[in-house]
Parts: structure tokens; sequence; C-alpha cells
């Protein structure tokens, strides 16, 4: 059973009234609508090979599929999603493999690779929950700080008015994504109800206005709105599907990114609406990737771009404190709406750079914040220090020294063509190298007459930074581990060798603890302050009844002379 966190104003469970649903529903929409950029430079790419109206078809399409995925992921029963607010936008991982197939085919092999890809998420989704041991929270960790610091290039650019084809950076533009940034800010930290839900949208909202009143909406801008159709069904002149193998090594790398990004999203979803969170639930991260091969395979049959979860999206939920799964249904119904009405459409794609580049950063500081908690969350070891900080140094020179990989094959340019991509699959393949030597079963051995407590910590200290375990988990461990050898004068020890066996598995801890003497019970109350001024059994009763309230779970049990203590920990 999930607890809501207390930063949280609408918890995933929880109900807002319809019209703060529909505001925080827009809210979304208006961050998704960012990523739309990804299908315009498609089109743009085409040029002359696209006629107009099969040109705002595609978009709307996408579109659409947007806002089909962004409820199927928070649909919380059944086989496709994941139960959470985690929208659906035009996903980056797909920028390269796609601009290469409608390179080589058109729109008619964009289609039928995405739709391919899609279906080969789907089919892995299904073995997900069994890959646990690929994702520990360090490499999740990673992943999450990995998307938020991907989209800090492009936030940049934005907030300073700066673009492919604009280098040169304006007052207005400066003064406009200071202003929108400051107050989003402003409206998260010193206010608190309704103006912090929708901190956001107010923000937007008046960088729509400062950009109007300095001038930056252009006449094309405005254009855009006026000849597009009031209502349209979205048309594709044409269309169909084709394959071809030679792109399949680079789609299905962009399908794998794709699915490691949605891993570390629905993680920060998980984490984020549960205070009592301890590891990522791989079923629902299960339901939820195969939510994501829809995204595939729903634009891939209809015509439209690849989708994927929202990292920008999962950040604004946390900011606003508004991570309720109706609001899901709220940005899709809306998404699925503007799908069919081109003029409103394009009041979201014409939005000026500066508001765009204000509202992405805002939302990502959350999210890098996230992914490093859910590093820390667990101790690290020399190895795992490795796995984190080689993936983020690889990661980050995709973006920062692009040159280096120039020289790279085609198949495996969706990899090298993000920060993303790269971070997530070395830090996926650093912990499966990094796991060859470690024992998952330690044995140490102790006499009683020696200083044990610091021998204990150092030992417990390795083999947790080893394991990735709980930092509190094994703290409790080394008090009961103490708390035994201090009982030891009382349990008229026949042999004075110790063992302590120590085993971890993810989600338990256990400490079975051998010698030869007195059996050591496990109390449930506490030996009164008589019976410990007055029976010497009453000093082992207290050892007992204290690390029973240390464990999870306590038995013990005499076997062939010897006194066996199990002790376990959930984790």
């Amino acid at each position: 059973m999930i607890k809501k966190p207390a930063n949280l104003i609408y918890g995933v469970n929880d109900k807002p009234p319809l019209t703060t649903t529909m505001f925080l529903g827009l809210q979304h929409v208006f961050v998704i609508f960012i990523a739309m950029i990804f299908p315009v430079m498609i089109v743009k790419h085409l040029g002359a090979n696209i006629d107009p109206r099969t040109a705002s078809g595609f978009i709307s399409i996408t579109m659409i599929s947007s806002g089909v995925v962004t409820i199927l992921q928070a649909l919380k029963k059944g086989p496709v999603g994941s139960g959470y607010l985690c929208p659906s936008v035009c996903g980056p991982s797909y920028m390269q493999a796609s601009f290469m197939a409608i390179s080589s085919g058109g729109l008619p092999l964009l289609f039928g690779m995405t739709g391919f890809v899609g279906v080969a998420e789907s089919i892995f989704s299904r073995f997900m929950h069994k890959l646990r041991v690929l994702f520990p929270t360090e490499v999740t960790g990673t992943i999450v700080t990995m998307v938020g610091i991907t989209i800090i290039p492009l936030s940049i650019k934005s907030f300073v008015g700066l673009s492919e084809t604009d280098t040169v950076i304006t007052s207005p533009e400066v003064i406009v994504g200071i202003a929108t940034l400051l107050l989003m800010i402003g409206l998260n930290v010193f206010s608190k109800g309704k103006l912090r839900l929708y901190s956001c949208l107010i923000g937007m909202i008046a960088g729509y206005v400062l950009a109007y009143i300095f001038g930056l909406f252009t006449e094309t801008d405005f254009q855009k709105i006026i000849h597009s159709r009031i209502i349209d069904v979205p048309y594709l002149k044409n269309l169909s599907w084709a394959f071809d193998v030679r792109l399949l090594v680079p789609f299905i790398i962009a399908a794998l990114c794709s699915a490691l990004k949605t891993v570390g999203d629905l993680t920060t979803c998980q984490k984020i609406n549960d205070a009592n969170w301890k590891r990522p639930e791989m079923k629902s991260i299960s339901r939820g990737i195969l939510a994501d091969g829809l995204g595939g395979i729903i634009p891939g049959i209809f015509g439209g771009f690849g989708q994927s979860t929202s990292s920008t999206n999962v950040g604004l939920s946390i900011a606003t404190g508004a991570t309720s799964r109706t609001i899901a249904f709220s940005a899709g119904g809306i998404l699925i709406f503007l799908g069919f009405f081109p003029k409103l459409a394009n009041i979201f794609i014409i939005m000026p750079k500066p508001v765009m580049g204000a509202t992405l950063i805002y939302a990502i500081s959350f999210m890098i914040i996230s992914g490093f908690q859910i590093i820390m969350s667990r101790m690290l070891d020399s190895r795992k220090i490795f796995v984190v900080g080689i993936a983020l140094i690889f990661g980050l020179s995709a973006d920062m020294i692009p040159l280096a990989y120039v020289n790279i094959h085609s198949w495996l340019k969706p990899i090298f063509h993000s920060s993303l991509s790269l971070g997530a699959v070395t830090a996926v393949v650093l912990n499966l190298l990094m796991r060859i030597g470690v024992k998952k079963k330690l044995t140490l051995v102790l006499t009683a007459e020696q200083e044990s407590s610091d021998i204990i910590y150092k030992f417990m200290q390795k083999a947790g930074g080893s394991w990735g375990a709980r930092p509190n988990v094994v703290y409790k461990a080394i008090t009961v581990m103490n708390e035994f050898m201090e009982s030891t004068p009382n349990l008229a020890l026949t042999s004075q060798d110790i063992t302590m066996q120590v085993s971890f598995d993810e989600f338990n801890l256990d400490i079975t603890i051998e010698y030869q003497g007195k059996i050591l019970v496990f109390p449930e109350r506490k030996p009164s302050k008589e019976s410990l001024m007055t029976q010497e059994s009453a000093a082992i009763e207290l050892a007992g009844y204290l690390i029973k309230q240390n464990a999870d779970a306590t038995s013990s049990k005499k076997d062939k002379g010897k006194v066996i203590l199990t002790i376990h920990f959930e984790h």
C-alpha cells in the first residue's frame, strides 16, 4: 500500500475536482507540445515531397496518438498501463532512426519501421519483470538523472531564443525567458494551493503575453493560425507502409533507448508517489513499457511520429504537487480534441522559444534532483560508483563532444545520438560487468571475547555497498549483530567460535548466527526492571527482545548441539 508524500497536493489515487483536473491537464498539454518540434522537423526535412494537408495530417495524428497513449499509460488495471501520470510525447530516441527512414523511403518506411519497433518493445515488456537484475537503483537513478541532463542544451538554447536558424540573442528574448521562469518559481515557492498547482500554466500564459508585447511573434506565426482549418479530419495522402531490414538495428536500438528512458520515468513516478518507496516495482514498469510500445504501434499504423514517456511532464507533476492519474485522462482527451482542431493546436505549436526554455528549466530541475535521490537511496561501493560515474561521464560526452562519435556505424548512431541513450546503455552494461564476483552470501567468524563492534561495522558496510542495500536496513543489521555479541557472556558458550552468515537478494537481508551455548529466545515483552535486577536469565531475554524489535522476523532452534538464530529484514 503506497503512502502519499506530504509534499503532494493530489496524489496518484486522488481525484481533483473536474475544473481543476481540466486546467492541470491543459498545463501538461502546453509542455507536451514542446516535443512537437520533432514531427515538424520531419515535415521540414521532406520539403516539397509532402503536400500541406498531409503534413498537417501527420502532425494531427501524432497529437492524437500522444493523447491515446497518455490515457493508456495511466490505466491501473489490465495488462496495459503503469497506473501513473506519465504523459506520452514525440520520442527523441526515434529521431535519428526516423531521419534515416524518410531519407531512404519517405513516410511509408517511417510508418512501417515505427510500427515494427513498437511491436518489438511490446514483446520486450512481457519479459521486463524478470529483468530486475538489469535495473538496480543506481542504474535507474542514473537514467533518471540523464533524462533531465539531456534536456539542458535544448532548454538553455530556447531560454535565450537560440535555434538552428536563429543564432543571435536579443534583450527581449532574455527578458521574457527570465520573467517567465521567475514567475513560475515564485508561484511554486511562495504560494500554496491552486496557485502552486497552476504555477507552470500561469507562467506560460504570462510568457505568451510578454512575447506578444516584445514582438517575439512573427507574421509567419500568425499566418499559421489564420490559414489553418478550424475543424479537420486528419488526412494522409496515399497512406502506406514499407519495411527495410537495413534499418532494423537502428530502430531496435531506438526502441531499447526509449524503453530504458521509460524505466527511469516510471521509477520516478513510483518514488514521488510513495513516501515508503524502496525499489522499482517491475510489474508496473512492465505494463508501462507495453503502453510505450503501443506508442510506436498506433502512430505506425495510422501515420504519426513514435511516442515515448515524457520526463519533462513527470518533472512538472513533481513541481506542482499534482500526480493524480485522472490528470492524464484530461491531458489525453485535450490532445485528441486538438488533433481535430488545427487552428487551436497551432496556438501551442507557435510557443515562443523563451517560454519553452523557461518551462523546461522549471520542470527538469526536479527530474535531475530526483535522479540523484534515487542513486543515493542505496549504499555505494567502488563498483557502483564506477557504474554511475562512468555512465554520466560518457553520457555527457555525447552532447559535449559529439565529434568523438562521428565515425560510429550508422546502425549504432541512435545510441550515441544523445547523452540519455549513451548514458543509459553504458549504465546497464557496466552494471552487468560489475556484478561479476559479487557474492550474495558472506560469512563472518568471531569469538566471544574479541572487541567486535568495529569489525561488524566494516564487514556490513562493505557488504551493503557491494549489494547496493538500503543504509537503514544495513544499520539495523549492524545493531542486531552487536546486540547479540553483547549478550554472549550470558549465553554460557561452550565454544568461543560464533559464525554469522549474511545473505541478500534485493528483497530480503537475512542473518544466520550459529554458536554453541544457551538458546536465545525472542520474547514479545520487555523484561521488567525487577527481573533484570534479580534474574540472570532476564539479561538474555532483554537481548532477544531488542533484536526482535529491530528485525522483521526472528527464529531460534537447536540442531546437533548448535544454536541457530535466523534474523530477517525486509528490503
